[in-house]
């Protein structure tokens, strides 16, 4: 049975849809992959709106109930559980990742697939939005990546997401369905579970030197549930945004930048031939990778305020009650 929300109203200025008329606030979300970020949206959602979530681990039950959610049992790798998903909502927020590398075909993400096939099934929702990720543009050499930027990835996981991303542009254009996509960096918050660099810092381990070093990109993870309520109201159709704050850093920066900020000595920086000796695949994996994230479509088009435009200023922050 579906709830009555008790989550406290939110003056406009603190919700990233602003005043929203009696309509929407009796809107039925469905939450796919409600881990973090998907917590953190509930927890900024107005008055009167029902949410559900979709999960394979009974684990999960009592945090979802806390939050006034409704908890859906069914597992994205087990499409016939998922029946159960036609019709329920009048909006669906996709954060669930791909599966791994060991499928025999890792470039498609079936998930997606099985999401997309149930819900064509039976009344289908208003808008849907997706957390892709900003790795599906490949190394940029440091250049400016917009969204028009033409996708080109390196790794397998970043492939499957392209694949994800394409499904659900096909599905909004088929159905009617609102889609957009937020390409997400680096997701950190210092009340996340490995939210700040702090324990790499205290283990030492190295950084590129600057001469070989790459831009990373950062968002705040309560600024990524606003990002995600936006798009989800506001977003325009089989429209990609891109979900990153103002920060340009390059990453041995960002970790001497947190290090100063916690006390606590920077990472030594080593050459980029010395590193794959000393630094492990998936991180070198994100060290052969360089962009910087335009973000003007997050401001203007979803009208997205961040509270935490730089990285500076998030690791610093409190964490949330």
């Amino acid at each position: 049975m579906l709830f009555r929300s008790r989550l406290p109203i939110l003056p406009s200025n603190q919700s990233p849809l602003g005043a929203l008329p009696s309509r929407f606030r009796r809107q039925r979300i469905l939450i796919i992959g409600c881990g973090d970020v998907g917590l953190r949206v509930v927890r900024q959602l107005p008055p009167r709106v029902r949410v559900l979530a979709l999960t394979s681990s009974p684990e999960k039950v009592p945090a979802f109930r806390r939050h006034d959610i409704t908890p859906l049992a069914g597992d994205l790798d087990q499409p016939a559980t998922l029946r159960r998903l036609a019709g329920l909502a009048t909006r669906v927020i996709h954060l669930a990742p791909p599966l791994g590398d060991n499928l025999p075909d890792w470039r498609r993400d079936p998930r997606t697939q099985a999401l997309l096939r149930a819900l064509r099934l039976r009344g289908l929702p208003q808008s849907m939005m997706y957390g892709s990720t900003s790795g599906v543009y490949g190394n940029c050499d440091g250049e400016l990546a917009t969204e028009v930027r033409a996708v080109n990835p390196h790794t397998p996981r970043a492939q499957r997401r392209v694949d994800a991303e394409q499904q659900l542009r096909f599905f909004g254009r088929s159905s009617g369905v609102v889609v957009h996509t937020l390409r997400i960096p680096g997701i950190y918050a210092p009340d996340r579970e490995g939210g700040t660099p702090r324990s790499r810092l205290l283990k030492g381990t190295p950084v590129l030197q600057q001469v070989d070093d790459v831009y990373t990109n950062h968002i705040h993870a309560d600024d990524l549930a606003r990002a995600c309520l936006a798009a989800l109201w506001r977003g325009k159709p089989q429209r990609i945004t891109n979900a990153s704050d103002d920060t340009e850093l390059k990453m041995g920066d960002y970790f001497d930048l947190a290090a100063d900020l916690y006390g606590l000595p920077r990472p030594p920086r080593v050459a980029r031939n010395s590193a794959q000796d000393e630094l492990p695949l998936m991180l070198l994996s994100f060290m052969r990778e360089s962009r910087r994230l335009d973000n003007t479509r997050l401001k203007q088009e979803l009208r997205l305020r961040l509270h935490y435009p730089t990285v500076r200023q998030g690791l610093v922050a409190p964490a949330a009650p």
